[in-house]
């Protein structure tokens, strides 16, 4: 019965295409799966702990089997960006009260 409702389905397409077996194909795809929340997971949560929404937002909606979580997670989370924007190479003068007389 269970070859009956697998008969017709993306599976044994992907089986024929690979020269593997509904199993083999099954597991592989179980895998990858696997594969895919575990990176995806570790990414979102570094993207939370670092509050990087935008990161976020795009490793919810983006599915890349694992390859933009591993690419955040060694390479674009170490980068570090100047939330307050550019500093100036002037230094502030501080004027204390001392120097306010009237």
């Amino acid at each position: 019965m269970a070859n009956l409702f697998l008969a017709n389905t993306d599976y044994t397409k992907i089986a024929e295409a690979l020269g593997l077996s509904i199993g083999a194909v099954t597991i592989l795809i179980a895998i990858i799966f696997i594969w895919t929340i575990v990176w995806k997971g570790l990414a979102l949560w570094k993207s939370a702990r670092k509050g990087s929404s935008i990161w976020f937002i795009i490793f919810l909606l983006v599915n890349t089997v694992g390859i933009l979580p591993i690419l955040y997670i060694y390479v674009f989370s170490k980068i570090k960006i100047n939330k307050t924007g550019p500093k100036s190479k002037k230094p502030v003068k501080k004027v204390s009260k001392k120097s306010k007389k009237k």
